[in-house]
């Protein structure tokens, strides 16, 4: 088995309220020198066999169809680690 990561975010041009609140409270908290925050999704399949090209296809598919709305927000996939199958 294969663990795959989605990771998405807003576009650059998107505006992010989120990660402004958070950039905002974050020098209230006593944390200085951060000068921009986005905040975005991280989703993490675990596949039941090999990451290969055609389950990391699959993946894609699934990210552009369902977990990220491409007209706001990119994505990217990668293999985080294997895991190992339980006996």
């Amino acid at each position: 088995m294969a663990r795959v990561v989605v990771d998405v975010m807003l576009k650059p041009e998107i505006l992010d309220p989120q990660g402004q609140a958070v950039q905002r409270a974050l020098p209230r908290l006593g944390f200085a020198g951060i000068s921009d925050v986005r905040q975005g999704k991280r989703f993490e399949l675990e596949l039941d066999g090999p990451a290969d090209d055609a389950a990391l296809a699959r993946v894609r598919e699934m990210a552009e169809t369902f977990l990220a709305n491409t007209v706001i927000e990119d994505f990217t996939v990668r293999v985080e680690e294997t895991v190992k199958a339980e006996s």
